[in-house]
């Protein structure tokens, strides 16, 4: 599936990942496409901040999502 990440800034990331990762390997594969270190990535959605040891499946992250982007 495709997720993709907005840092409201202009920079738009289309990671490609499975449902059953979680959020901190979702960070991994989102940092070596941005050149960060996965530990300063915040992700969001809306208020909801993302815990890494939950998958994406349990977030309800789907193909085509869209999540907000920042850095700690």
């Amino acid at each position: 599936m495709e997720v993709v990440c907005n840092d409201r800034v202009g920079k738009k990331v289309v990671v490609k990942c499975l449902p059953e990762d979680t959020v901190g390997d979702f960070k991994k594969l989102l940092a070596a496409q941005i050149g960060t270190l996965p530990e300063k990535i915040v992700l969001k959605k809306g208020y909801q901040t993302f815990k890494d040891f939950i998958t994406l499946e349990d977030y309800e992250i789907h193909d085509g999502t869209n999540l907000e982007l920042y850095y700690s």
